[in-house]
């Protein structure tokens, strides 16, 4: 008898395991696992593309082209302003899109079809990046720009039929283990590949870059297709035969209305999309622009930036597993409350970025060593000066005593050193002078150095942070990114899978895409406004102001998970798929 019950503990314990982590042996399982593999496959996208890799690429091209900065109708307009209105762009488009898809999608069988031709327009897209090698140095950085909006345009389209899946996958307590497993997934696919693109730009360098990209929609498109083998489209109990599009626009139109008009009915659940709508713009407006904000504001390499991708989605794989058990110990609210906080300390954290003042005369762009007669010059990188207006001004001025060659040895003279010197106040670059009775010791740092601070609104933030932590700890920024990147992967380990759960939990099962629809169009919307702000608050500022202002959604967002009675949600839920359930009983009658 004691046997008997220790065996059923054991079992119960197993179980119990087993729905935490959403690893359940059932009929049910082969779905679950493909199902997931999606996020594996389009996780090569948002690592590897829209946070590692790209955003250097299109900084460099960028910088290359035009400068620091390139003078537009609104403005100067740096790198990262220019990638946050790409993101505003394919979100905007999107969130127009979205409610329509849901609800076009409740009536037909039409979820796997649409997440199929999404998968085809973001990954051919992804792919399609490799070919910026084929333009003019002029144009490389505007085709990125475009093919980088239609990938994000299939991306976060595809999102909308993805995650309408999800309640169709298990039951209501399998779902916080289902969606944090997804994402685990993601960590963990796209962290394998990330190490590869690694290994091919530390081993052979950046001429890699291209190949890169075409390897990320394939990885997409490839592993998507076992998503397309094992999920099957969910039954639909109120489908309507022959939709034409005609027909779905007006029918689309008029379940939104129908769907707005019911936030009196699901107080709830409109409660938590507004608290949602803000705290996840916050987050992924966060993880969008982190990659552009390293290179163009950090000075980070994209060796660095890959490095600190690598670690986070490690990070993030088995944060996802252990958030899911914190809901489950507690509960899915105060799990995701918990990674909110969390987001808030971080964004602060980002705030305190600072690189560390060069002090020694080799970490300067330009090196000039004294020579008994004249000066030797030698340069940090050989390809430090691009094909922007100002780079080719100084190239043109000075241009006849840099070193012609990587690693190579240019002479000048006492008085071109003096000019070249005082030229370089409105620059991007440093130069340090040694052996000289005249200038030796003498260094000079442009306003636009990633380690120059002081002209902006909250550089005292980074400046305090850089002379009371970061420097007597020795602690670079490039470790200071790498720090706060582990951080946000064990965030992102919880609040994006746990944010989509809960909502999950609080629809109608049998209106599962017409509310996902919903949720994304508030997800587009929130991802529209970050970005939009980002590019407005660093045009008119700079792009410290700017990441401040992401604080604001996060905190707001967090604050109005108080109001979220989830309880109440989810039986409200359950009521409407019962009178659902009715009507179709009474029509068949």
């Amino acid at each position: 008898m004691a046997d008997s019950e220790a065996s059923q503990s054991m079992s119960d314990a197993a179980t119990s395991v087993g729905e935490i982590v959403g690893l359940q042996q059932d009929d049910n399982s082969k779905q679950i696992r493909g199902y997931c593999m999606y996020d594996w496959a389009k996780s090569a996208f948002e690592t590897s593309v829209t946070t590692a890799i790209l955003p250097g690429w299109f900084a460099y091209l960028f910088l290359e082209a035009n400068g620091i900065s390139v003078t537009t109708g609104f403005g100067e307009m740096t790198s990262d302003t220019f990638w946050a209105w790409a993101v505003t762009g394919a979100a905007l488009l999107v969130a127009v899109l979205s409610p329509g898809f849901g609800v076009i999608a409740d009536r037909t069988k039409i979820k796997i079809k649409m997440l199929k031709i999404l998968t085809w327009v973001g990954a051919g897209s992804v792919t399609l990046l490799a070919l910026a090698p084929l333009f003019s140095i002029s144009s490389q950085w505007v085709w990125l720009f475009v093919m980088f909006l239609f990938a994000n345009i299939g991306l976060n389209g595809a999102g909308v039929f993805y995650n309408a899946l999800l309640p169709h996958q298990g039951s209501e307590k399998q779902m916080d283990g289902i969606s944090n497993k997804a994402y685990a997934y993601g960590y963990l696919g796209g962290g394998l590949l990330l190490v590869f693109h690694l290994g091919l730009v530390m081993g052979i360098g950046a001429s890699t870059i291209p190949f890169c990209m075409a390897t990320s929609g394939l990885w997409w498109f490839g592993f998507a297709f076992w998503t397309f083998a094992t999920v099957p489209e969910p039954e639909i109990e109120n489908e309507v035969e022959d939709l034409d599009v005609a027909s779905a626009t007006k029918l689309a139109i008029k379940e939104l209305k129908k769907t707005l008009s019911e936030w009196r009915s699901f107080k709830t659940l409109f409660i938590y999309m507004l608290a949602y709508f803000f705290f996840i713009d916050g987050i992924n407006s966060v993880t969008a622009l982190a990659g552009v904000y390293g290179i163009a504001v950090l000075g980070l390499s994209i060796t660095d930036l890959i490095m600190t991708i690598v670690v986070i989605q490690f990070v993030g794989f088995p944060a996802a597993y252990f958030f899911t058990w914190l809901a489950g110990k507690t509960s899915t609210k105060k799990a995701l409350t918990v990674s909110l906080v969390g987001w808030c300390f971080m964004i602060g954290g980002a705030l305190a970025f600072a690189p560390l003042e060069l002090e020694n005369h080799e970490d300067y762009d330009f090196q000039f060593d004294w020579a008994d007669d004249h000066y030797e010059v030698r340069m940090l990188d050989y390809e430090v000066l691009g094909d922007g207006s100002s780079d080719k001004a100084l190239e043109a001025q000075f241009g006849h005593f840099l070193p012609s060659e990587e690693g190579g040895v240019g002479n000048a003279t006492l008085e071109e050193v003096t000019l070249f010197m005082g030229s370089l106040d409105d620059s991007r670059f440093s130069a340090s002078v040694n052996g000289s009775a005249g200038l030796n010791g003498t260094t000079s740092l442009g306003v636009d150095h990633p380690t120059s601070l002081g002209d902006g609104k909250l550089d005292y933030i980074g400046i305090n942070a850089r002379e009371l932590v970061w420097a007597p700890l020795g602690l670079s920024v490039t470790m200071q990114f790498l720090l706060l990147g582990c951080l946000a992967g064990v965030l992102m380990g919880g609040s994006q899978g746990l944010a989509r759960s809960l909502f999950g939990k609080m629809i109608p099962e049998s209106r599962s895409t017409e509310f996902f629809g919903f949720f994304g169009f508030f997800g587009k919307v929130a991802a529209l406004i970050g970005p939009m702000m980002y590019g407005i608050l660093s045009t008119m500022y700079d792009s410290r102001v700017a990441v401040a202002s992401l604080s604001i959604l996060i905190i707001t967002g967090t604050v109005m998970m108080f109001w979220v009675n989830v309880e109440d949600g989810i039986a409200v839920a359950k009521a409407e798929d019962e009178r659902n359930r009715a009507k179709k009983a009474d029509s068949s009658d």
